[in-house]
């Protein structure tokens, strides 16, 4: 997700000043995508300049409120309609670890699968607490059942690894 179609996304909720929009991104990500509020600041002034967010007065606090535009709504829009789609060409840090583990033959590819799996399953179990405590409704709840599916999935594709290792023998 992008930080720029989830700050429009609470804009379309009303007008916010950056610590609010900060604060509530957290809260529906379930904390698991902490935002700097300079990102926030970067941002909306990035936001301001495309015209999809226009600043109002200043709160009472001398906090700068902003509001989504229509072209901010029209983009939203069209970026909720659009699907995400993956890369065919993932990039992802583990992947490519267990591939140069394989490539460098002097590692031992089992130890290294079996470090990853343990350390999945402490995060599942830290993801499975985090889900019962989760107190921010649906938003925070997907995100975490999200997060869960993809460490059962990486269980899932380490297993996978471990047979095609086994057969390579």
């Amino acid at each position: 997700m992008s930080i720029r179609h989830g700050l429009l996304a609470l804009l379309s909720r009303g007008p916010r000043h950056g610590y609010q929009l900060r604060v509530e991104f957290e809260a529906s990500t379930g904390a698991t995508w902490p935002l700097n509020i300079g990102q926030v600041y970067t941002t909306l002034s990035r936001l301001e300049r495309d015209g999809l967010v226009a600043p109002e007065e200043s709160d009472e606090q001398g906090r700068v409120v902003y509001t989504i535009t229509e072209a901010g709504r029209a983009e939203m829009v069209r970026w909720f309609g659009t699907p995400v789609i993956h890369s065919d060409r993932p990039r992802d840090e583990l992947v490519i670890k267990l591939a140069m583990a394989v490539a460098a033959k002097q590692v031992d590819v089992t130890a290294v699968i079996h470090r990853q799996r343990t350390a999945t399953m402490r995060t599942l179990q830290q993801l499975t607490k985090a889900k019962r405590a989760a107190t921010e409704g649906a938003a925070q709840r997907l995100v975490i059942d999200s997060m869960i599916f993809q460490a059962e999935a990486e269980q899932r594709w380490l297993d996978h690894c471990e047979a095609v290792l086994k057969e390579e023998r």
